[in-house]
């Protein structure tokens, strides 16, 4: 029996010719000296302007006017995340053309795909050469788009690096701002503002339509929630996951149309760099940066002193502890409140200073974060607030905030959404944030929107409040011979909050018992191995059958035994050869295990699991 629709009545009214670029374009009127940006130049920060902003996106415009571009013709954008990212999105939806993202590091089989089936024009990326050889089959010798035997239409590329942007803004000098100006008035709602493809962690990408009603919607929905305290003026905000990730990109449009002050920084390796000179207000990350943020306070006082680590892991408890008693009616006790004070001096603010010293919170969606990191970052003072979404749900259709935090869900629906859970348990939203198809499939499309609900294809549950609970996904159930339906995430969520484990996937489709195969995370690993004076030149093959290892990675495991009963249990194990990656097609930009690939790549370690 599908459950009762729980609804978010919305804050705000929006006409139908309320646009994320009529906004925009409002801001940088009324407010022409508002710092948009901070960006890079010639070796420094420069600030840029809201009024210098939107003349830079005027100009691309005019200059994708000029070279043909209709209203409704789509453009790909291929770049890592930087300012001409967001310059050159705004571009193409001012001209009134179509946004096609594309990540940076997708093979070049699926910017192939990508590029015909969203019958893509033009083509803005950030190098073609450094592009996954993305000129082995874009460009001829002469530099002119060519797709050998393809149904591609693309006909010109732009290099963000090779001076592209100035030479579209070249080309439009000519072209009357009166022609764009018309354009930008003429958008509504149901215009399409982007195709954007799904990660395709089960197959094919799929493109999904998303107009400019989902994106207003959604963008407002985020700047009106107490999440949303950033996305104003004053406040700043580094911008450094990938803009073709839609929860990425929604904030980021968010915060431009409401007036906060943005940085971008490409590479999330050394984002703790561009934190400290930034001093952001809020961090939006997929778990993993958090669980790293954690991991890297952890070892630096680990290898400080045996004290240094007890101190780290007393401090940590006491936060946990502080937290959970948040939850309660009588809230934190003395004691707990004096050992917070304790703890502030010693760790937490190192901790906070470490992520540049302004962060009032963090935002986190993509995959699920553990309950226990996250009542360690609220009980040190940094809340990391969860929340829940799709591509098709224009990023997040439901989040936990300041006023209403419930740790262990992905909070309430956001403004305007409407969540219910249907006869198989799964979860579907309704709202002017879902998307209204999939691009050129039908067939898709039929499949999981009906009624203008959307069947999210996950598993979860509802409470009386609102508040939706995530508990698994129905595609990757495991199914033992003895007939045990078992949710593989929970299990895997709990191992990989081990610092040496960087991916768990729980195997056991029609086998007599649950197994688990394990990856170890390469900087974690060497610790451990210096610590116990263990050789360098000794190969993950030799560690694998290491006994203190094998011993720490059971530790982890049993903790994750311990949710669930005995058909559940994890039995054995086996720790790979290598890690996984995105560029061996084995993970999605927003690090989701493909685990098709991985049972096909491992199918040889699967069965050594059962082989008695």
């Amino acid at each position: 029996m599908v459950s009762e629709i729980y609804t978010t009545p919305a804050e705000f009214t929006l006409t139908e010719k309320d646009t994320c670029v009529s906004q925009l374009i409002q801001l940088c009127t009324e407010n022409p000296h508002l710092v948009l940006f901070s960006r890079p130049q010639n070796y420094y920060w420069v600030n840029v302007s809201a009024g210098e902003f939107l003349q830079e996106v005027y100009a691309v415009a005019r200059g994708l006017v000029a070279n043909g571009l209709e209203v409704g013709d789509r453009v790909a954008l291929l770049s890592n995340t930087r300012y001409e990212w967001q310059l050159a999105d705004f571009a193409i939806w001012v001209a009134g053309g179509v946004t096609v993202p594309v990540y940076p590091s997708s093979s070049p089989h699926q910017i192939q795909w990508i590029l015909e089936n969203s019958g893509a024009e033009l083509a803005i990326v950030e190098n073609v050469d450094n592009t996954k050889d993305m000129s082995n089959f874009l460009l001829q010798e002469d530099g002119t788009p060519r797709l050998a035997g393809s149904t591609s239409r693309l006909r010109k590329i732009y290099e963000i690096n090779s001076g592209g942007l100035t030479k579209l803004r070249g080309e439009g000098k000519n072209t009357e701002q009166s022609l764009v100006d018309a354009r930008a008035a003429a958008l509504t709602h149901d215009n399409l503002a982007s195709i954007v493809y799904t990660s395709g962690t089960t197959g094919r990408p799929k493109g999904v339509e998303l107009t400019h009603g989902n994106w207003v919607y959604e963008t407002r929905a985020l700047a009106t929630n107490p999440i949303g305290e950033v996305a104003r003026p004053g406040k700043r905000v580094v911008t450094f996951l990938p803009l073709a990730h839609v929860l990425q990109r929604a904030v980021a449009i968010a915060l431009t149309t409401h007036g906060a002050t943005q940085t971008h920084w490409p590479d999330a390796s050394t984002i703790a760099v561009e934190l400290q000179r930034a001093q952001p207000n809020m961090v939006l990350g997929v778990p993993r940066v958090f669980e790293k943020v954690r991991n890297a306070a952890y070892n630096k006082a680990a290898d400080g002193s045996a004290v240094g680590k007890r101190v780290f892991l007393e401090a940590e408890k006491a936060a946990i502890e502080y937290s959970k008693a948040m939850d309660t009616d009588k809230g934190p006790s003395r004691a707990q409140k004096a050992a917070h004070r304790v703890f502030d001096r010693l760790v937490y603010r190192k901790l906070k200073d470490a992520i540049g010293g302004g962060v009032e919170y963090g935002i986190t969606g993509g995959s699920a974060m553990s309950p226990e990191l996250s009542h360690f970052f609220r009980g040190m003072g940094i809340p990391i607030y969860e929340g829940y979404g799709l591509t098709e749900t224009t990023a997040a259709a439901c989040v936990n905030n300041k006023v209403e935090q419930r740790i262990g869900t992905v909070g309430r629906p956001v403004d305007s959404y409407e969540v219910r859970i249907n006869d198989d348990g799964e979860i579907e939203f309704r709202g002017p944030g879902v998307f209204r198809a999939y691009w050129n499939n039908p067939e898709a499309t039929e499949q999981t929107l009906r009624d203008g609900w959307f069947n999210t294809g996950d598993l979860g549950e509802v409470d009386s409040e609102g508040y939706v609970r995530i508990t698994g996904r129905k595609k990757d159930l495991i199914v033992t011979a003895g007939g045990k339906n078992v949710s593989p995430g929970p299990l895997e969520e709990i191992i990989r909050q081990d610092p040496l484990v960087s991916n768990a996937l729980v195997v056991g489709d029609g086998k007599p018992f649950i197994g688990l195969l394990v990856t170890l995370d390469a900087d974690e690993l060497e610790r451990w191995k210096t610590q116990r004076n263990i050789p360098e030149s000794t190969s993950l093959k030799e560690m694998s059958q290491n006994p203190q290892l094998r011993a720490e990675i059971q530790d982890a495991i049993n903790v994750a035994n311990a949710t669930v009963s005995h058909a559940e249990a994890i039995k054995k194990f086996r720790i790979l050869d290598r890690d996984l990656s995105e560029q061996d097609d084995e993970m999605t930009p927003t690090l989701k295990v493909k685990r098709n690939v991985v049972f096909q790549r491992f199918a040889e370690d699967i069965d050594a699991l059962y082989l008695r």
